[in-house]
């Protein structure tokens, strides 16, 4: 089902679903409250995103999901719920588990990016961001008459201190093409804390609290998708299913990226 309201993206949204997890817009309404109320305890979570932590519940809203997200025509954030769960006030089906979002997008390139994703501390280790990532993954890549958006191209990046983001979406099939060093500027970011990419600064550098990243690259394209991929990813997101339940054998990510 496509999602009727404005959402100024680029391509059509659906709610994505799956038995155990459902992708659905996030709406500030709805989720800001439990999300921030999850978060804020853990502003680690933030440690390697070019935003956050953020003070207040409208700080969240007016400074991430109005500053960045709305205002991105290549942007379209979901709230995660865990359908696993009983009911709850932010969604009928299940618990609020977390957000991840299509980022980078353009319809001219037919590709995307996965980003700015948080699993809340009681759902990581769980089934919830390989299916996330997989509904995602599956939307983006299968072909229209399928019911995808048929795009060629889905890009990962995150800090290259981000070692669980990387062995994320390494397992998951994505493919590390490249790292861009001194890619992102932290403003504030020793106060903020985030992490810093462990090189020296600039000589003459006035600005110690301005961490550097280097960012890894990571891509999934569309016949990386057809020769195994389709069938890969819906085996892990099968897979977690089992092993959440029975022993826990797969270890999922636990974290963030962007």
């Amino acid at each position: 089902m496509t999602v009727s309201k404005d959402l100024n993206f680029c391509f059509p949204v659906r709610e994505l679903s799956n038995e155990r997890v459902k992708m659905t817009p996030f709406e500030a309404s709805i989720h800001s409250s439990s999300f921030f109320s999850a978060t804020s305890a853990h502003p680690e979570l933030w440690a390697h995103m070019p935003t956050g932590p953020f003070q207040t519940v409208q700080d969240f809203d007016t400074n991430f999901l109005e500053a960045v997200v709305h205002r991105d025509l290549g942007m379209v954030l979901f709230a995660i719920i865990d359908k696993t769960k009983p009911p709850s006030a932010a969604d009928g089906e299940g618990e609020l588990a977390g957000m991840m979002s299509y980022t980078g997008s353009s319809s001219v390139n037919l590709s995307t990016e996965i980003g700015y994703i948080i699993i809340l501390p009681s759902y990581q280790r769980t089934h919830v961001n390989s299916n996330a990532v997989g509904l995602l993954l599956q939307y983006a890549l299968e072909v229209p008459s399928q019911g995808g958006l048929g795009l060629r191209r889905v890009q990962w990046q995150c800090s290259s201190m981000n070692a669980p983001s990387i062995r994320a979406a390494e397992r998951l099939g994505f493919k590390k093409e490249g790292i861009m060093k001194w890619h992102r500027v932290y403003r504030g970011g020793k106060e903020r804390g985030k992490v810093h990419n462990g090189r020296e600064l600039p000589q003459g550098d006035l600005e110690e609290q301005d961490y550097g990243r280097d960012t890894v690259i990571l891509g999934y394209c569309w016949d990386d998708w057809e020769q195994g991929g389709r069938e890969k990813i819906q085996s892990i997101m099968d897979r977690q299913h089992v092993s959440y339940w029975a022993f826990s054998t797969v270890r999922p990510f636990d974290g963030y990226n962007s």
